[in-house]
Order: structure tokens, then sequence, then C-alpha cells
């Protein structure tokens, strides 16, 4: 359970959607203060469905083989193929929209400036509410699956959640306090992770869902079968 709840939160916090999100949100005025209830929304989330869970399962695992225990692996394989579907979807609207930049590139390139004036109006409670919607809820979900294996009777349990959840935080944590100690820094720092993501941000996420989908398909075909 430990590697693959570490695992599954380093795969979250390199995810691209919500980092693309946090550095719209961090920059813009009262950004720190946006940037932190995003965080919030972010921790509370995770720290749910680990409770949800943990309350379903009475902090105890269920017996190996037993129906309980064969089920929730096959949502955690079903879950691991859905993000690879998802990668492969991904990937083939990338290739299309490649090809149609190409066909299109003597077009004058339209200006983001409306969009960013919308994200500079962006409240607090706006900024928790896009914490939540960009919560990779499949990711989550094989997370979910997995903490089904917890026993609470064991203190590794416990440290196993929290390296989980802070580490699924890691890199928004990181963003925030680099803005808190060094905003000048941080503020060129994050213009250019956000350009970069402009460019690459979907080839992240076909990367991101891929690795962990194959990881979780592997991970639960190997326990239903051993």
């Amino acid at each position: 359970m430990v590697l693959d709840l570490l695992f599954i939160g380093l795969v979250i916090t390199l995810y691209p959607l919500p980092i693309a999100a946090f550095v719209v949100v961090v920059s813009a005025p009262l950004g720190l203060r946006k940037g932190l209830a995003f965080i919030l929304a972010w921790l509370t989330c995770l720290v749910a469905v680990i409770a949800i869970v943990l309350l379903l399962t009475d902090g105890q695992p269920p017996p190996p083989r037993s129906p309980t225990s064969t089920s929730v692996l096959v949502v955690k394989l079903a879950l691991g193929l859905g993000l690879i579907v998802y990668s492969e979807r991904k990937r083939r609207q990338r290739r299309r929209t490649a090809a149609h930049n190409s066909a299109a590139d003597e077009k004058p390139v339209a200006s983001k400036s409306p969009k960013s004036s919308r994200m500079d109006n962006i409240t607090v409670w706006s900024a928790a509410s896009l914490a939540v919607l960009l919560q990779p809820w499949g990711m989550v979900g094989v997370a979910a699956t997995t903490v089904v294996t917890a026993d609470l009777a064991h203190a590794q349990s416990f440290l196993a959640l929290l390296a989980f959840c802070v580490l699924a935080t890691s890199s928004l944590l990181t963003m925030e306090l680099y803005m808190v100690f060094a905003p000048q820094r941080a503020q060129q720092a994050l213009a250019d992770l956000r350009a970069w993501l402009e460019r690459h941000k979907e080839q992240a996420i076909v990367v991101t869902c891929l690795v962990l989908g194959l990881w979780t398909v592997g991970r639960s075909l190997y326990e239903l079968t051993a």
C-alpha cells in the first residue's frame, strides 16, 4: 500500500491541469490568499475521500480473496483502464489539434488577455471551487481503492496516508511558499512555468494518465491473479 500511495501522490502532484490553474490563481491580485484557499480545498477533498473509505472499512482491510477485496480490485482495474483510454483520447485529440494548427499557421494568434483579466477577478471562494473541480478524480479514485487496504492498527498506515496527502499537494505548496518568501523571483518563475504548460500541457496529461493507468492495471491484474 505504501509504495502505491506514494506513486499515486507523485503522479497527482505532477498532473498539469491543477498546476496551470494554480499558477494563474496565485499570480492574480491577492494571489497568496486565493492560492491558500485553493490548497485548503484541494486537501479537504483528499482528506474527505480517505475518511469516507476508512469509515466504510472501519480501518481494517478486507480479507484477501473475499468478495469485497475482489470487487475493490475490479474497480481499481476499471479505473486504470479508464486512465489509459483517456490518455489515448487526449493523444489523438492533440494530434488533430497539432494538424489543425499547422494548417492555420499563417493566422494571427488570438490575444489571451481577456481570459487573464477574468482570472484576475476570481474570488477566494471561486479559487476553492476551482480546486474541487480540477481535482483529478480518476486518480483520486485509484488512491481510494488503495486506501481500502489501510490497517489503522499500524502506525505505518497513518504515515502512508499523511505522506500521500502531502506529496499530492507538494507542487501547490511549493509554489505558494515560493510566492511567500521570494515573490519577485516567483512571479518570473511562474510566468515561465505557465508558458511551458501552454506548450506542453496536453503532452503532460497524456504521460501522467498513461503511466498511472499502466501501473494501476498491472498492480490490479497481479493481485487478482496472485
